[in-house]
């Protein structure tokens, strides 16, 4: 039979290796760019490290187990740095595309719209003489 304090600490160590699961996960979708749903499993994973820091904080480890809790957490950092930077890639793409929009309308408003909008752009030929020396 175990002791009460063991089973709080397996499940701090149990906290760990969920979330480095998780974390495997949310790699995948980014890598994936599958943002729906590494949103919805981001949800999940931030309630994971609220459990696992109240635990943590609850139960004092034993030497072997803050091993183990180091082990783990190197792998779930590493994640997580990949996926902020597959995240920051992501954002500096739709910024590159929201800019490109932003332009587009600009010149439309400048320059007009094809005639859609009962403006007319006129030809330097028709302004200037074509052929004229």
């Amino acid at each position: 039979m175990t002791h009460a304090r063991e089973v709080p600490s397996e499940a701090v160590i149990d906290g760990y290796q969920d979330l480095l699961a998780r974390s495997e996960r949310m790699l995948a979708l980014a890598r994936e760019a599958d943002w729906p749903a590494l949103v919805e499993h981001e949800a999940g994973y931030v309630q994971q490290v609220g459990r696992i820091a109240e635990l943590d904080a609850q139960h004092a480890l034993t030497e072997d187990e803050r091993r183990r809790k180091a082990e783990l957490l190197e792998p779930i950092l590493e994640n997580d740095m990949e996926v902020r930077r597959l995240l920051v890639q992501r954002r500096d793409e739709l910024g590159e595309l929201i800019g490109t929009a932003q332009r587009r309308r600009d010149l439309q408003q400048a320059y007009g719209d094809g005639g859609k909008s009962g403006r007319r752009v006129l030809s330097a030929a028709s302004r200037f003489g074509q052929g004229r020396p």
